[in-house]
């Protein structure tokens, strides 16, 4: 039986027969240089999704911090790596965000937490919650903001969304430290007993201090109403961060009938936002685990209303824009994550090479083609001018001689060249023609 290693050479040795060396050089040159090239992408312009992702959450125990959980469980099921870094909330998880030194991928942002700085490496994967504001206090029902001034108002830690919020609330109702208001700034343990004691008679509250549990314990205690912001349509104008929510009359608890009115709030949403360069992959993975989160109905949202393609301060990612439009990706809308994050490295490697290889692939015969052209056609210039040499009138024998030198000189040049058998006319009327300028040259032919 003949060996593999003799079949191999013979095989060779056919191929250089039949198309010439050359060309079997050229395209095996071309071959390697696009498994080179494609090797490079796979390694260094790897497109296939990673399977770690950072997330800054919350305060332990917060409602930011128990959304990082959840998405944590639904990504883990999906084979992605989910780190959670607990965080003091929006102002720290934004900071986070935009240094680059920090390693976060992710995070829940409040929308209004920006001001007026600009963050274009930032981008929003869309709303998933709204943050409503419930402002508690002590005595007679008022329905304006403006009849806080002069009373004890707690507006929370400095830092905090609700203490900023608050401030530009009470700003616009022409309210500020000094004008006989006392700003409270301390966080509150427990706000009802603040407002029992008699210790504060306004409680600005927002994010887990307004659960549902929380208002209506508030609500339950004797002399403290929940301030509804009649004038909310306005707010949202003036401020267009803020959204008008509705608290139905007996929504916290039809047998007691709370809140005895219906309730108007104002608050921000909730903003996923990450950095330009998360994978779309991991971006579709999210916004799926976004839409089992928050996708049903709650005390201040309706059935699908979260997540939201909704422009704030970031503007929405077009992976984000695209998952609104159509859903997932083909890929890993049609194989499980870790199938398709195979199948995109795959293509990253042969991708390259169906790019390069096709058109290269394409012109070699015709590069070769010119190249052995040019090889025989060469030789035709000398031949023509030697020649020309031959038939000048003034040319004696000692000159004829050294024209048959060079000539032979051309011949043996020729008798080396190695062609293809498709350009085996060529090669041999080249040799003819030689011939024919010999003969004119021997003396017999004068």
């Amino acid at each position: 039986m003949t060996s593999p290693k003799i079949l191999l050479i013979r095989a060779w040795g056919r191929l250089n027969n039949f198309f010439g060396r050359g060309l079997v050089v050229t395209v095996g040159t071309i071959l390697l240089l696009g498994f080179a090239i494609a090797l490079a992408a796979f390694l260094f312009l790897n497109t296939a999704a990673p399977r770690t992702l950072t997330i800054t959450g919350g305060p332990a125990g917060s409602s930011f911090q128990r959304t990082a959980e959840r998405y944590q469980k639904l990504l883990e099921h999906e084979g992605v790596t989910v780190k959670i870094l607990p965080s003091d909330g929006s102002a720290e998880n934004l900071k986070r965000l935009a240094d680059p030194k920090q390693h976060v991928d992710v995070g829940f942002v409040l929308g209004g937490a920006a001001g007026d700085k600009t963050y274009d490496q930032l981008q929003s994967l869309g709303a998933v919650a709204y943050q409503p504001l419930t402002v508690f206090y002590r005595g007679t029902k008022v329905e304006l903001l403006s009849a806080f001034k002069g009373r004890r108002i707690n507006i929370g830690p400095a830092g905090s969304g609700t203490h900023d919020l608050a401030l530009a609330l009470l700003k616009l109702n022409s309210i500020a430290p000094g004008d006989g208001t006392v700003i409270d700034e301390t966080d509150l343990d427990d706000p009802a007993r603040a407002l029992a004691e008699n210790r504060v008679d306004v409680v600005f509250l927002m994010g887990d201090s307004t659960d549902r549990l929380v208002i209506r314990k508030l609500m339950r205690d004797g002399g403290v109403q929940l301030f509804s912001f009649t004038q909310a349509d306005a707010y949202v104008r003036r401020m267009h961060t803020l959204n008008k929510l509705h608290l139905p009359r007996g929504s916290l608890d039809l047998g007691a009938d709370l809140p005895p009115d219906d309730v108007y709030l104002i608050g921000p949403t909730v903003q996923l936002v990450a950095r330009e360069s998360l994978h779309p992959a991991l971006s579709d993975l999210l916004l799926e685990a976004a839409r089992e989160v928050h996708g049903r109905p709650g005390l201040y949202r309706k059935q699908g209303e979260f997540p939201a393609a909704r422009e704030g301060e970031f503007h929405l990612s077009a992976d984000a824009a695209r998952y609104y439009a159509t859903g997932k990706t083909f890929l890993y809308r049609t194989f499980p994550f870790w199938l398709a994050t195979l199948i995109a490295r795959v293509l990253a490697f042969l991708v390259p090479i169906v790019l390069l290889l096709l058109p290269a692939l394409k012109f070699a015969p015709m590069i070769y083609r010119w190249r052995v052209e040019s090889r025989i056609y060469r030789w035709y210039q000398v031949l023509l001018d030697l020649e020309r040499e031959a038939l000048k009138s003034d040319v004696d024998a000692a000159r004829r001689e050294e024209l048959l030198r060079q000539l032979d000189h051309i011949e043996t040049a020729v008798n080396r060249i190695v062609v293809p058998a498709s350009f085996g006319d060529m090669f041999y009327g080249l040799r003819t023609h030689i011939g024919f300028v010999r003969r004119s040259l021997l003396p017999e032919n004068q």
